[in-house]
């Protein structure tokens, strides 16, 4: 097995592992977060119906790039305002397979101060 073969197997792994425990709601939607090298992407999901209530991401016009802390805490503000206009006031975060670390942290700290809860 090829060494980027392994890593995709140890990443999804580590994926189911978190999303086990975390289901969304239309109460309580799961906050995913998906990070690449050059952007930052969040959104809302509610498990049960299968549909994505918010979404908020760098990539566009206007964003900029999004590879950096800064970034990460203007898309958790996006997101936080977006659920807000839904009516969504808590969340269960689903950081994937991304340690809770950087950006991911970034995205969560300032979702929290935007006035999400989870």
């Amino acid at each position: 097995m090829d060494a980027q073969k392994a890593k995709s197997i140890r990443q999804t792994r580590r994926r189911h592992h978190v999303r086990n425990k975390i289901t969304g709601t239309p109460e309580r939607p799961r906050l995913s977060v998906f990070r690449s090298s050059k952007h930052i992407y969040a959104q809302l999901i509610d498990d049960l119906a299968g549909v994505t209530l918010a979404a908020a991401g760098t990539s566009g016009k206007t964003a900029g790039y999004g590879g950096n802390v800064k970034a990460a805490k203007t898309i958790g503000t996006k997101i936080a305002e977006a659920a807000k206009a839904k009516g969504i006031s808590q969340v269960a975060f689903d950081r994937g397979h991304y340690r809770y670390h950087g950006r991911v942290k970034a995205l969560a700290d300032a979702a929290r101060e935007a006035g999400l809860k989870f």
